[in-house]
């Protein structure tokens, strides 16, 4: 496991969102101090808004995507493209891992949350839940797309 890994997972431990956790991972890795990533990427987490649409560790991975390759120039029609390419074949590195990009799938829900209301972070909540699997897997996949992240 490597060392950006390691740092999601603790923060997942201790009660970030799927999507924090990997964000903030690389934070220092763009001059961003971990609060500003924390919110960046706060929105995102439990399939987004707790909607349970795109799993938040997704998210978090596309965060990191957008930083190394998003394009900075409106009219930049081909930046766009690239970083959408690399979007898409991450998500696809995740479906061949995870079968599913969505939260709802990945917990094997039938519908979505009707609560904003977060779930309560016990021993049993970690134990029933694929999400730091999910977060590990994101992590990977970053660091394969992008060696220089790893550590």
């Amino acid at each position: 496991m490597s060392k950006r890994s390691e740092t999601a997972k603790n923060l997942f431990l201790e009660g970030y969102n799927c999507s924090q956790s990997v964000a903030a991972a690389y934070a220092d890795a763009f001059g961003i101090d971990r609060e500003t990533m924390l919110r960046i990427s706060a929105s995102f987490g439990a399939g987004i808004g707790r909607m349970r649409k795109t799993c938040g560790a997704v998210c978090g991975m596309f965060i990191i995507a957008g930083l190394k390759t998003g394009a900075t120039v409106g009219a930049d029609q081909e930046g766009k493209r690239k970083n959408y390419e690399i979007v898409r074949a991450m998500a696809d590195a995740f479906r061949e891992k995870n079968k599913s990009i969505t939260c709802m799938t990945l917990l094997g829900l039938r519908k979505a949350e009707k609560s904003a209301q977060p779930s309560e972070r016990t021993p049993e909540y970690y134990k029933s839940r694929p999400c730091l699997k999910m977060i590990l897997d994101a992590c990977e996949i970053v660091e394969e797309f992008f060696p220089d992240l790893a550590q």
